[in-house]
């Protein structure tokens, strides 16, 4: 919409951006970026060149031309191309990019990829760049005297999957069309402010009746998950990385009654001790010494009907022979000053990165690793890990820049994990889960998981991290996700406690995929196997999520259909309840079933908001509530705050889990 002094643009009946002459909407500018890197851990900061509002707007011919006044040449012309806006520039000297977009006060915001410390995005701001997340990522609350060092800490935005999408309560979508590092401030009243440090080729807008829809266009866009195979939700999968000790274990465990659907060894390829704790040797081959004749325990166990799971990552020890074999090759990224390959210091042991954009490379990766060592012979599935590493000055055999090809690096690792199931037809069957993710990684991978939550229940590293995770991966095209039960970091003298793993027990038993981890330091932590209450807790929590699968199993279907996630917050189906709009630690999964995990040490009874709009039922003793309301509900240890929907199409499979074997 022109306007004599600038325009606006909408879609539907929501302003987005509104330019004027003394208010522009755009900016460019040109910065040299310096970005540096430490396992997985980034410091980035740019020195701008020059930055130049363009406050001037020349409408014709269908695009916009914008000038910082009447008398300049334009800088940038934008291109309105139904619900996207598409950018070109100048000259090659731009190469940052600033979106301004109207806000409204009340507003809320969501998405970001998978955020672990907010849901509602709104009053901060949330840099776009893959990277480990760090431990203490609040920093007043940061450990004193902590063996990782400040580059290790992190802040609230730190994440494996960042991804340059937000949803508004205004019942309109802003996704990013680039890989590029960028950053959305959501911390002013009137705009939003988009980043970026390339000019993009396009920023996509989305709107909806409602936000369910708006969510299933986001999926559509991104491309929906596949969904995943029966096996994964009858059960429990088991992680255990004790040689063919696991085995014995497994049968223990099992006998306690629990419901086991896999077995999880990443330690399948051996182990190495390290000051950060028990790592994996990453050769990706059989560790004969640990697991003699690994195919034939797979097989036996699938007898029983038990899936074997393993661990991969797309990286090379140099001390395994794996190593030189892809070296010769030319299959490994360089280094930006000479032909060889760019060794990545791990803690304590140094690897080579297969180059994920050289395509006899991954031929090679899924022919030599994925299929022979692991499919051929009988893994169903695997922990497919890392992607976030890459480094900024990496030079790369198609010849891509590495700062665009860093935040695309976990969609390229995806990609590949998926072609070797395809391949061997075992789509369906088989499947893998990751941490590392942006832009459309989803279409790719099956599962996503909540990466290496501390083992505690801190604000910013622990328990509900998870949630946070599950919900804000939710909103953008991921409808699959779960996390490791109890954690997985422990440092600087954190360990588990029995009550935080049975509380990650209740959280899991109400996710897609119900899964144990030992973590980085197993000998200095309980396991689900440590103590008979523990034990005991699991096999209760195991049995009602084995229940729930026919339930599961619908979700799976709608999300297919609709897109919409499995977990799910509240006001996606209450957006008229303004109460359900801050619940960050409340979900739904699916429609029917409220759930309101205990994440705080020692509390025996938790508040819960019932959404309005319905009544509820207390899944474990069938009391009826009224929507609309908050109650302090009693939580013994194997009872979680869990309610289900009057009127469900499952109520009688919620009413069966009521007074049965309570673990309380």
């Amino acid at each position: 919409m022109s306007r004599a002094d600038g325009f606006d643009l909408l879609i539907g009946d929501t302003l987005i951006i509104a330019h004027r002459l003394d208010r522009p909407a755009f900016t460019v500018g040109h910065g040299t970026p310096d970005i540096g890197s430490d396992r997985g851990h980034f410091d980035l900061s740019d020195t701008a060149t020059w930055r130049t509002d363009l406050n001037h707007a020349d409408i014709r011919d269908d695009l916009i031309h914008l000038a910082p006044n009447a008398q300049s040449d334009a800088m940038l012309t934008l291109r309105i191309n139904g619900n996207h806006i598409e950018f070109t520039s100048a000259g090659e000297t731009i190469n940052r990019v600033w979106t301004r977009c109207e806000a409204e006060r009340d507003e809320y915001i969501w998405g970001g990829g998978e955020q672990m410390s907010y849901l509602n995005l709104r009053g901060r701001t949330f840099p776009f760049w893959t990277g480990e997340p760090g431990v203490g990522r609040d920093p007043l609350a940061a450990p004193q005297n902590s063996a990782s060092t400040p580059a290790h800490v992190g802040d609230y935005w730190t994440t494996y999957y960042p991804q340059p999408t937000f949803l508004s309560s205004r019942n309109y979508a802003l996704h990013l069309d680039s890989s590029a590092y960028a950053a959305f401030d959501f911390t002013a009243q009137d705009r939003h402010i988009v980043e970026v440090w390339e000019v993009p080729a396009k920023i996509e807008l989305f709107n909806a009746p409602d936000l369910p829809e708006l969510v299933g266009q986001l999926a559509h866009r991104f491309g929906k998950q596949p969904q995943l195979p029966d096996w994964a939700i009858s059960g429990a999968i088991i992680g255990l990385k004790d040689g063919m000790n696991s085995l014995e274990r497994l049968d223990a465990i099992m006998a306690a009654g629990v419901h086991v659907s896999g077995l999880w060894c990443e330690d399948w390829v051996g182990v190495r001790e390290t000051s950060f704790g028990r790592r994996l040797f990453w050769d990706w081959q059989a560790d004969e010494k640990r697991y003699p004749n690994l195919s034939g325990t797979i097989a036996q166990l699938t007898r029983r009907d038990i899936r074997f799971l393993g661990y991969v990552n797309p990286y090379l020890a140099i001390d395994g022979p794996l190593f030189s074999v892809a070296a010769d090759a030319g299959y490994l990224v360089l280094r930006p000053d000479h032909d060889q390959p760019y060794l990545v210091d791990f803690g304590e042991f140094t690897c080579g990165m297969i180059d994920l954009t050289n395509p006899a490379a991954c031929d090679w990766f899924i022919n030599r690793v994925l299929t022979q060592e692991m499919l051929d012979i009988g893994m169903s599935g695997w922990m497919a890990d890392f992607g976030e590493y890459l480094p900024a000055d990496a030079r790369l055999w198609d010849g891509s820049d590495p700062l665009l090809a860093h935040n695309r690096w976990p969609v390229l690792w995806a990609k590949i994990n998926a072609e070797a199931v395809h391949r061997a037809g075992k789509t369906g069957d088989a499947t893998f889960f990751m941490r590392a993710g942006h832009s459309g990684v989803g279409q790719h991978c099956p599962l996503l998981w909540a990466g290496d939550q501390s083992v505690d229940f801190s604000r910013h590293d622990g328990i509900g991290t998870a949630i946070t995770a599950a919900l804000s991966a939710g909103l953008v095209g991921n409808a699959y996700h779960h996390s490791d039960v109890g954690g997985y970091t422990s440092l600087d003298g954190r360990t588990r406690s029995a009550e935080l793993i049975m509380r990650w027990a209740e959280l899991a038993a109400f996710t897609p995929v119900m899964r144990t981890h030992e973590g980085n330091r197993p000998d200095d932590n309980l396991q689900i196997d440590s103590a008979e209450e523990i034990l005991s807790h699991f096999a209760y929590m195991s049995k009602v999520h084995a229940a729930l699968s026919p339930y599961i199993r619908s979700l799976f279907e709608e999300a297919a259909q609709s897109g919409l996630p499995v977990q799910r917050p509240v006001f996606l189906h209450y957006q008229h309840d303004p109460n359900c709009f801050d619940l960050q630690f409340h979900y739904l999964f699916g429609r029917d079933v409220l759930v309101v995990p205990v994440i705080e040490e020692h509390a025996r009874e938790w508040p819960v908001y019932l959404p309005e709009g319905d009544d509820w039922l207390h899944l474990w003793s069938g009391q009826p509530y009224a929507g609309g309301n908050w109650l302090t509900i009693d939580a013994p240890l194997g009872a979680p705050p869990v309610f289900y929907r009057a009127g469900s199409t499952f109520a009688a499979l919620f009413k069966s889990l009521s007074n049965t074997g309570n673990f309380a």
